[in-house]
This record gives structure tokens, sequence and C-alpha cells, in this order.
């Protein structure tokens, strides 16, 4: 099965390989207007807990840890909607999961596109 999300900083360049870009922090980043953004959605209800985040601080010594704290609060019913739409998007374009962390392959839009493409 071929990839359809993929993970990138909000502060790079949008590109046509992108397909729909989408925005899964809980806060907005700074120094981005919406314009620059171009964003197709922002959905924050996706992005992890406050305190789970301030536990992990961007360390990515407890990615692993994070990750799998991460997955355990996806599966919460209060992130069902956000999911179903991150899925909808999907359906028919490549999804870009954007981010404003520095160190994108220890973030949350890296273990989200892992585990919505089941990797």
């Amino acid at each position: 099965m071929a990839t359809r999300f993929g993970y990138r900083r909000i502060y790079e360049s949008p590109t046509p390989q992108d397909g729909k870009r989408v925005l899964v922090d809980r806060l907005w980043p700074r120094g981005v207007s919406k314009e620059k953004a171009d964003l197709d959605e922002w959905l924050r209800d996706v992005a992890p807990s406050t305190g789970l985040r301030r536990w992990y601080h961007h360390d990515p010594r407890r990615y692993d840890e994070f990750r799998r704290r991460y997955v355990a609060e996806l599966e919460d019913p209060d992130h069902q909607p956000a999911l179903e739409r991150l899925r909808a998007l999907s359906a028919d374009a490549k999804v870009t999961l954007l981010t404003a962390t520095k160190d994108v392959d220890h973030s949350e839009a890296a273990a989200l596109a892992q585990w919505l493409d089941g990797t």
C-alpha cells in the first residue's frame, strides 16, 4: 500500500507533492501567516495533549515512549472526528502533516503519519 501521509515543517515552502496540507500542532506556529502556511486544514484536535507535549519536551531520547503514549491518546473517542477527517482527506490525495517542530522526524507529525500509514 502506498504511503498516504507525509510530514514536513510548516516553515518549508509548499510543493505540489504535498497534496493536502494539514497543520497538526495545537498552537499556531510563530511567524507564519495564514497565507504563507497555505493550509487546507488545521486539525488541532489531533495534536498531543498539553501534558504529553510538555512531558516530551521534544527530547529525542523520549520519542519511543512519546509515540506510544500519543497513539494511546489517539484511540480516545475525542480524537476520532479529527482522525476521520484526515482519513477522508487522504482518500483522493496525499496528505502532508505539518508541524513547527525543529526536529520533524521526532515530532507528533511523524508519529501520526507513521501510525496512520500503519508503519
